[in-house]
Formats: C-alpha cells, structure tokens, sequence
C-alpha cells in the first residue's frame, strides 16, 4: 500500500516513510490526498497537519500560550464568513 500512496502523492517511497516516521513534513496538498486515499476525513486530517505545523514554530518559546491566545483573537476577529 505505502508503494500506492506514494505513487498517488507523486514522491518516492522512501520520501513517503520519511513522512509516515516524521521525519519530513506532507505538504497541504498531499495531506488531502492521502485523506482521499485512505477515506478518512480531510478536515480532521488537515487540523491535525495544521497543529503540528503550529507546534514546530512555537513549541520551545515561552511566549507560546500568549501568543496562540493573541492568534485566537486575531482569527476570530477577522474571520470572514
């Protein structure tokens, strides 16, 4: 299967384990298609690609929960519905 998903993402498998390990990052628009792939929920998948994207900028500052709170803010502020 992971020979198939990586060819659905158009990577090589070995950059397809680096992904499943954590050791590389899936781009947006691979983290849809294997949703797609793999008939899970895009949303869902693409808010727990999102949360790790958060975490690798701020995880080690002091700041972090003051500034997420602030982001918070800022989005709900200007959330366009």
């Amino acid at each position: 299967m992971e020979e198939q998903v990586s060819a659905d993402l158009e990577i090589d498998t070995p950059m397809f384990s680096k992904i499943e390990r954590g050791e590389r990052r899936a781009k947006r628009e691979q983290v849809q298609k294997i949703a797609a792939l793999l008939k899970v929920d895009t949303q869902e998948l693409l808010t727990l690609w999102l949360t790790d994207q958060i975490l690798e900028v701020v995880a080690d500052e002091d700041q972090a929960l003051q500034a997420l709170k602030i982001a918070i803010k800022d989005i709900k502020t200007n959330k366009k519905d």
